[in-house]
């Protein structure tokens, strides 16, 4: 499913392709994806606005807008947000009809995208598309989301913020990374990925964890996240083909280990994550 890595590129394709376009038309009209807006209720303010600026923490993506036409902004803080679910993607088209995309990576093999897997659509006056494509319909819509049950951003935390979420729990240090409200963007992959890095084993309790470890976590999620980014989403971490029976860690050599922590499966190496 996204995690961190997997939005930013889709927060990236808006910035670089999205913004600054008047927006002449929105498809809302998916009520689950778009819940609990009725459909022509997004649609209603949308139009006659432009995006003008693109942000995210940790998994959550929103747009801010401006009114693009003459007179005041009849509604000068809307934000439209975008979650992308557990397979969300963005396709942005341009004017010239050249195409941008990012988000949930793109499996071979996987047959021909089908048009009713676009959930939420905004149409340019350029006659351009922002669309949101989503073939589990699991991703979100919605305006003015709440960001206050988030705790602060995998990419961006620095290492005296990231002591003080993290520390004060007994709970096993891969659950408490998976915590949104502790540390937001870690999804299981990047945070196997993570602890590999850093050579601590996923159910060790945080209050065993010393200020050192926690330093070297601190930095081994900031190496994996910006990783990540640059190669294409969590899948192309150094450890994830090696989260299967029989596998070798690919550092050591040593077998690796699987177990259920926080409730997600979970693998690390058997040598140096004990």
């Amino acid at each position: 499913m996204p995690e961190l890595p997997e939005v930013e590129t889709a927060r990236a394709v808006i910035e670089r392709a999205g913004l600054n376009r008047e927006i002449a038309d929105v498809d809302d009209n998916d009520t689950y994806v778009c819940r609990p807006h009725q459909p022509g209720e997004m649609k209603a303010v949308l139009v006659g606005r432009t995006l003008t600026a693109a942000r995210r923490r940790g998994k959550t993506m929103w747009c801010e807008t401006a009114w693009a036409g003459t007179g005041d902004d009849p509604n000068p803080d809307l934000t439209l947000g975008l979650h992308l679910g557990m397979a969300g993607r963005i396709y942005i088209s341009g004017p010239d009809g050249s195409e941008h995309e990012g988000g949930d990576p793109i499996r071979l093999g996987t047959g021909t995208p089908n048009p009713s897997w676009d959930r939420f659509t905004l149409t340019f006056t350029d006659g351009g598309t922002l669309r949101m494509f989503d073939k589990r319909r699991l991703s979100r819509a919605r305006l003015d989301p709440s960001l206050e049950a988030l705790g602060p951003d995998a990419r961006l935390v620095d290492r005296a913020d990231f002591r003080t979420a993290i520390e004060g729990s007994k709970a096993p240090i891969k659950a408490r990374l998976l915590d949104q409200s502790v540390i937001a963007g870690v999804g299981n992959l990047l945070a196997d990925e993570t602890l590999w890095q850093a050579k601590i084993r996923p159910s060790t309790p945080v209050d065993e964890l010393s200020p050192r470890a926690l330093t070297r976590l601190h930095d081994a999620l900031h190496a994996a996240t910006e990783s990540a980014i640059a190669h294409g989403g969590v899948h192309t971490g150094v450890v994830i083909p090696a989260r299967h029976k029989g596998a070798s860690c690919p550092r050591c050599g040593a077998a690796m280990h699987r177990d259920t922590v926080g409730g997600r499966t979970t693998w690390w190496c058997s040598k140096e994550q004990r």
